[in-house]
């Protein structure tokens, strides 16, 4: 995820302290319809779960985008988590899924996002009907679901025998179980205590991150029905001894003798007939992996087997092994991933001999993207994760950084066929937008994604092709349009290039079918990237976090820093005046104006102060389209406005949290844009609109549609009532009032 993103939800953790100013239930409700913008995939996808007793049940789980269950019959990915608000934004991130294996109702999913010090525990989510309700239980330690090792697993196993026994591996606090189905859990006294450091990486800045215990396998054959099955395996990320069995539920743990190391296993499949097989890594992935292996183990032997298709080492750069998967009906039948093997491209392997010999899947393969023409350029990379159908050996799923890919004809591959691979992500939607706009002409919306640059949808409902290259970035951040001349269009945010990243920026003249380049970036830094054009399109004022805005008059050719402003200004344009620019510094709370088309800013006299003295930890400005000097301010701790372009602000009572405010189209018969925020009234999260300038509200969310951490959120100009709004990990969400439908 894009640290920009990150940063601004770790802000919703310091909103606590914000004062309560109204009873949430005091705003009536009216129903909206609530859809994703159709992008397909865009994230992550970190692990995937068969249920081994149901025919067509799956399930999938996301970095940031929560966990989705598969509904085979309609061929699309149905989102489980949509329910979480802005105060549980960590538990998007799932670090494991497990399925009770006697029942096809019961899942279960371990969800927290981050370690850091300030976001919060991780939970344990128990689900009785497939997803559709859970329950909760909270542990005391952080889980990492966006974290390295992400894509390792499973760390959470059910008991094939004993399905009340729930064991979970955590990063720093060794192994847990649970004996009552996951209400209740306490850590495994038996299991050997591995230091952190032992198992830890570097990761942003200069962090470590624990791995620690990445997967637990149950062996139900060494057990019966009713009893806690005796044989258990864990294996920990660790470059010494990594593999440890117990033959007594857990109660006590000893190491298998004779096997690899110098790598870290990442994946442990345990095969019908007993044999364990190992991938590894050098590193957990997903960021590198420079060395790898695969595995395999006989308990009845004790023998340990290299069985590892090809060799990092016998190529230019060297890469590593990502996943193993063995058919649950055919112990010798066993796929295998390399990761990171970026001089060639990643391959799955399979064999159907016990890993003597390996064939490759992707190489020759046929893919079907199904719609999703913006993959047309994406070779899959990533592939953290790949499981054979348990209900038929031709079917499979293999994960990648932007989505999930099915495989149709397995057995079939290798006499003169080639595989068949469809992008398999009708449903699934993992982007995180960080910008949008909906002008009054032309698309009804275009996009700032992080990752995957950005989008112009044409038709809400279809996937389409990023915009056009050249440029690529690899993150825009944000994006605006001239409001008297809605083509013209501004983007700006991060390329890579050698070495690293660095700012970017490109407009567009015909509303984003087409772009260009800047001709040069001003020394522009940090994230948090602001974006405003003037009303007429004459002037782009660009800042960021830890530079000054700057000022290009003429498309980008040349920059100038804006006189009188400070460093990590958030920037908005006047929609009727192009002279006027509007600006909020968060840590001062200072109003700027700009009365010169952004050369020059001068701060109001009227500051804003948080109500814990400390710095708005976000700001989001609107000019209101049609009113000059009209702006609104989501603030974090407040909503605000003000009619005088900003020198005088007044709260507005209805809201004691905001995170973003936009307009939209007129209510008919009323001359003033419908308004839109996303925050808190009281004890209660949603979404809001006006239709009298903020004078009476409804809530157009309700409890099954809260979308977690809302970044952004825009109407749609020529839609009344329509609304588009930036998730932290669920992609673009759209809404309309609801046809004869009640509450």
């Amino acid at each position: 995820m894009n640290l920009r993103t990150v940063f601004r939800m770790l802000a919703l953790l310091s909103l606590g302290c914000a004062s309560r100013l109204l009873a949430g239930a005091d705003i009536p409700a009216e129903a909206y319809d609530w859809k994703n913008v159709k992008i397909g995939g865009g994230g992550f996808v970190t692990g995937i779960v068969f249920h081994p007793a149901e025919k067509g049940l799956a399930y999938l789980r996301t970095d940031v985008g929560g966990a989705y269950r598969w509904d085979a019959r309609a061929g699309r990915w149905i989102p489980l988590m949509d329910w979480m608000g802005p105060k549980d934004w960590n538990l998007l991130g799932i670090e494991s899924l497990a399925v009770d294996p006697t029942d096809p109702e019961v899942v279960y999913a371990a969800a927290g996002t981050y370690t850091f010090s300030s976001a919060s525990n991780g939970v344990i989510l128990r689900s009785p009907d497939r997803g559709r309700t859970w329950s909760r239980t909270d542990l005391p330690f952080k889980f990492g679901g966006n974290e390295s090792g992400r894509g390792n697993g499973e760390r959470l196993a059910v008991d094939p025998n004993d399905p009340r026994v729930i064991f979970f591996g955590t990063r720093r606090d060794g192994l847990w179980r649970s004996g009552d189905a996951g209400a209740m859990w306490s850590r495994v006294g038996g299991f050997p205590e591995i230091s952190a450091a032992d198992t830890s990486v570097p990761t942003w800045g200069d962090r470590t991150v624990a791995i620690g215990v990445v997967c637990v396998r149950f062996d139900a054959h060494s057990g019966r029905p009713g009893l806690p099955t005796p044989v258990v395996y864990a294996a920990v990320s660790t470059r010494g001894a990594s593999l440890w069995r117990s033959g007594n539920a857990g109660a006590t743990w000893e190491t298998l003798t004779g096997q690899p190391t110098g790598l870290r296993p990442n994946h442990v499949a345990l095969a019908a007939d007993g044999v364990l097989y190992v991938s590894y890594g050098l590193d957990p992935g997903p960021d590198s992996m420079a060395d790898g292996a695969v595995w395999k183990h006989d308990p009845r032997s004790g023998k340990w087997t290299d069985v590892t298709p090809i060799k990092p080492s016998t190529e230019e750069k060297p890469f590593g092994y990502g996943a193993v998967a063995v058919d649950p009906n055919h112990p010798g039948t066993v796929l295998a991933t390399t990761f990171c093997r970026w001089a060639l491209h990643d391959e799955i392997f399979r064999s159907t001999d016990g890993g003597i010999h390996w064939r490759p899947l992707l190489g020759d393969a046929v893919w079907d993207r199904n719609d999703f023409p913006w993959t047309s350029s994406l070779r899959p990379h990533w592939i953290g994760d790949v499981e054979v159908d348990p209900f038929d050996p031709d079917h499979a799923f293999f994960t990648t950084g932007y989505g999930i890919w099915e495989g149709i004809n397995l057995t079939r591959t290798g006499a003169g066929e080639a595989a068949r691979w469809v992008f398999a992500d009708e449903g699934l939607e993992e982007t995180v937008p960080l910008g949008l706009a909906s002008p009054p002409e032309g698309a009804p919306l275009v996009s700032a994604i992080a990752d995957v640059d950005g989008f112009r949808h044409d038709d809400l409902g279809r996937s389409t092709l990023q915009f056009a290259a050249p440029p690529r970035l690899s993150n825009s951040e944000a994006i605006d349009f001239a409001q008297k001349m809605p083509g013209f269009l501004v983007r700006v945010g991060m390329a890579r290039r050698n070495p690293g990243q660095t700012a970017i920026g490109a407009f567009s003249n015909d509303g984003g079918i087409h772009w260009a380049a800047f001709a040069s970036e001003p020394p522009v830094e940090g994230d948090h990237a602001s974006l405003a054009v003037s009303a007429d399109g004459g002037a782009i004022v660009w800042a960021s976090s830890r530079s000054v805005p700057y000022r290009s008059a003429n498309h980008g050719e040349a920059w100038v820093p804006c006189l009188g402003a400070p460093r990590g200004l958030r920037i908005a344009a006047d929609r009727v005046n192009p002279r006027l620019f509007y600006g909020f510094e968060p840590a001062s709370g200072t109003f700027y104006t700009s009365d010169d088309g952004g050369a020059r800013f001068l701060p109001s006299v009227e500051a804003l102060r948080s109500p814990s003295g400390s710095m708005f930890p976000w700001a989001e400005i609107r000019a209101v389209p049609g009113f000059e000097g009209e702006l609104w301010l989501a603030a974090g701790f407040g909503l605000f406005r003000s009619t005088d372009g900003g020198r005088r602000l007044s709260r507005q009572p209805v809201l004691n949290l905001a995170f973003a405010v936009g307009f939209g189209k007129a209510a008919p018969g009323s001359d003033r844009p419908a308004i839109f925020v996303a925050g808190e009234c009281g004890e209660t999260d949603g979404i809001l609109r006006s239709d009298d300038g903020g004078g009476t509200w409804v809530r157009i969310t309700d409890a099954a549609h809260r979308f977690g951490s809302v970044g952004a959120i825009i109407g749609d100009p020529r839609v009344y009532g329509r609304v588009y709004v930036a998730t932290g990990g669920r992609g673009i969400i759209w809404g309309e009032k609801a046809a004869d439908v009640r509450r």
